[in-house]
């Protein structure tokens, strides 16, 4: 009798707080889409500025992987694999999902002069699980892993061989011949005491702003670990968070020599990220600072400094300049609703105000464009020379062998065009075509002792002599066509062509790649670059 009564009472309390799950909405651009589209609305008060959004914090009403499914389906398998996840527990408030993931790709690239054996097929072959747990309405933890190994176009592979880790993914290993293996992870626990306060500590990635890409901090480089914390003001006006990071250097010239073992550590360094955002009506403007810490060298670990606490946004700018063995990264985002399916965007970072170097964006992106589900994004970023770098080199706006800002690193412009068509078929989304198109202009250096201020990965010493860039132009042009199996992991077949065309260059740095893939997406991947 005591235990019902207990029940009871435990239920009751829980219901008097409504139920909002705390796990993240999954950082993946064709979720996201939909996302994007609930906050053009003018009345709608989600601050998106900052990814990826809490489930609590985001509007979810028609957002893949949240909206209702009324279809039929008249056997149980054919309901696990059309329209629910594999294992699903609810009861009260604990709910409880779990679903395999993976990628199966195979592929052939018709500009590929490869020298090994297996010439031109490529293959992805990827397998994992993805938990998430709702324990109440107020804490939640997911996890995930993948375990990979893959083939790819000759771009990627001098790409991976040289950063030593495949694209925001994992650190390489050597596999039959030219194939990788690799691995990663992530996941966090996610507790808000309160609606208006959010703690997480977990592994993994973000992204500010609204655009395709992002010239403050994206999703490009590998996961880390972190802890964020997130103040949600009155009336959802504004809101405030500030994420304290750990990165690290890859490859043998960013291992530690103080280390005597047969594997020294790689360099690593602590970051601290704040992100205000604020509503002005139609506008969303969002405040942004890094700074990266001198936490090593050397000579060993340095002393703790007390300012990596610091949870005040432009304090540790002002302690530290642009000057400091610290790395200092400052910023500005903005969005303006021009209409309920039209808005525009822009960003700005300020690295070092007295040499000049900056990164901005510009773009706009528009929804139901002629017809219903057909959204168009336009977009333009840019940087100037030794934007992002820093002495030591390791201190650097990097992460994993990767920039934690725009894959192209700095000394580049770009435009991307894109479009998403989602084609209704008994009422039902199912039919997805993207097309996207990328023009860069990239300036490299003549030789690897010469840094004119493209790549990020050198020390910050700027080049003085007499010597000429290399500009080439690049065009990235991905065409696709995928069919939604189910929406609750974005699990689909896709058929597609990505080409690269880069000149002037040699015929090895280009790829014309014709694929078909069956996934589950549910973060992004930059091979753009």
């Amino acid at each position: 009798m005591f235990r019902r009564a207990l029940l009871l009472a435990v239920f009751h309390l829980a219901t008097l707080v409504p139920f909002a799950q705390q796990n993240d909405v999954p950082l993946q651009r064709d979720i996201y889409l939909d996302l994007e589209r609930n906050a053009a609305c003018r009345t709608n008060t989600m601050h998106s500025g900052l990814k990826p959004l809490i489930e609590s914090r985001a509007d979810l009403t028609g957002v893949m992987g949240y909206r209702p499914d009324s279809s039929r389906h008249y056997y149980p398998v054919t309901e696990k694999l059309f329209k629910e996840h594999l294992v699903q527990v609810k009861y009260e408030d604990f709910r409880v999902t779990a679903d395999p993931v993976f990628q199966f790709e195979l592929g052939q690239d018709f500009r590929d002069p490869s020298e090994f054996a297996d010439t031109t097929r490529f293959y992805v072959n990827s397998r994992g699980a993805l938990v998430r747990c709702d324990l109440g309405p107020r804490l939640s933890f997911q996890t995930t892993f993948y375990e990979n190994q893959a083939i790819y176009p000759r771009y990627l592979y001098n790409y991976a061989q040289a950063q030593g880790v495949v694209p925001g993914q994992g650190r390489i290993k050597g596999f039959k011949n030219r194939a990788f293996d690799f691995a990663w992870s992530m996941g966090n626990i996610s507790w808000s005491p309160r609606r208006w306060i959010n703690v997480q500590f977990g592994h993994g990635k973000h992204f500010v702003g609204h655009g395709y890409r992002s010239m403050l901090l994206s999703d490009n480089a590998f996961n880390y670990p972190y802890l964020k914390i997130s103040y949600l003001g009155p009336g959802d006006r504004l809101q405030y968070t500030t994420i304290h990071a750990k990165l690290q250097m890859v490859g043998t010239a960013n291992r530690l020599p103080i280390d005597a073992t047969s594997e020294p550590l790689f360099y690593w360094k602590r970051a601290t990220f704040h992100h205000l955002s604020y509503r002005l009506g139609r506008v969303e403007l969002g405040l942004f600072e890094t700074t990266i810490w001198h936490d090593i060298d050397a000579d060993g670990v340095k002393p703790f400094n007390p300012m990596e606490l610091n949870p005040v946004i432009g304090i540790n700018t002002v302690a530290v300049g642009f000057n400091d063995p610290a790395k200092s990264l400052v910023g500005l985002d903005a969005r303006m609703k021009m209409t309920d399916k039209f808005f525009v965007y822009g960003q700005f970072a300020l690295d070092d105000p007295e040499h000049g170097r900056h990164a901005w964006q510009g773009g706009l992106r528009c929804f139901d464009l002629f017809q219903s589900d057909l959204s168009v994004q336009l977009e333009y970023n840019t940087a100037t020379p030794y934007t992002y770098a820093h002495r030591p080199a390791q201190i650097g706006y990097t992460h994993y062998g990767q920039p934690l800002a725009h894959p192209q690193g700095a000394y580049f412009s770009e435009a991307v065009a894109i479009a998403d068509w989602r084609i209704s078929l008994r009422n039902k989304k199912r039919l997805i075509i993207t097309a996207k198109v990328n023009l860069i202009e990239v300036n490299q250096d003549p030789t690897d002792d010469i840094n004119l201020g493209s790549d990020i990965f050198k020390p910050l010493e700027v080049y003085t002599g007499d010597s000429t860039v290399y500009q080439r132009q690049i065009t990235f042009l991905d065409l696709s066509a995928s069919w939604l199996w189910n929406q609750m992991t974005n699990l689909r077949m896709t058929v597609g062509y990505r080409m690269r065309d880069i000149t002037p260059a040699l015929d090895y740095l280009n790829s014309g790649y014709l694929y078909a893939t069956f996934q589950t997406g549910l973060f992004n991947k930059y091979y753009d670059l």
